[in-house]
């Protein structure tokens, strides 16, 4: 991001240009980390840097870009989920697929670290996703989430020793 400088393209276009070829695949991993859906995920991607064209404007500085594309990507989730109304489906008769026992070890422990993480509960789970997918400092998540930088901290910590316990590493429990 720090190398292409957004607020120094010419037209609206190059400057949105430069934003989207700086911070898409950014944008579109923390979109699949919050949907665990492809084809929903590029809709979110997709939708949110159609907010952002429309307000490029309100974008005064180049570093505050990527946290601005994230904190509208987090509102057009929650938009999606507002509107959303699952279909249901009667279960009885349904068959359960088997599961694939030949998977390679890594691809399993991703597979549990990612079903930890989404167990968390999202007070801990989103500062920790910023900070890991997105690349956000403490101070930076505070500002997205709309905490203070200590909260932050103190609930990535947690966050952190939540998963620890939950793979044994740590043998103290951590308290809310």
């Amino acid at each position: 991001m720090d190398e292409i400088p957004i607020l120094q393209c010419n037209t609206k276009k190059q400057r949105y240009e430069s934003l989207v070829a700086a911070v898409y695949q950014d944008v579109y991993r923390y979109a699949f980390w919050l949907c665990k859906n492809q084809p929903m995920a590029e809709d979110l991607v997709q939708e949110t840097f159609l907010r952002a064209w429309r307000s490029l404007e309100s974008l005064q500085n180049d570093k505050a870009a990527k946290a601005w594309l994230f904190t509208i990507l987090r509102r057009e989730n929650a938009r999606q989920y507002e509107r959303y109304r699952p279909e249901l489906v009667d279960i009885d008769g349904q068959s359960i697929a088997e599961t694939d026992d030949n998977e390679p070890d890594s691809k399993m422990d991703r597979q549990l670290l990612h079903n930890a993480i989404n167990r968390l509960e999202s007070d801990y789970r989103e500062p920790l996703l910023l900070q890991v997918i997105g690349g956000f400092s403490g101070k930076e998540i505070a500002d997205i989430l709309g905490l203070n930088n200590n909260a932050v901290m103190t609930r990535l910590f947690r966050a952190r020793g939540k998963l620890k316990v939950e793979f044994g590493l740590d043998t103290v429990e951590i308290e809310d």
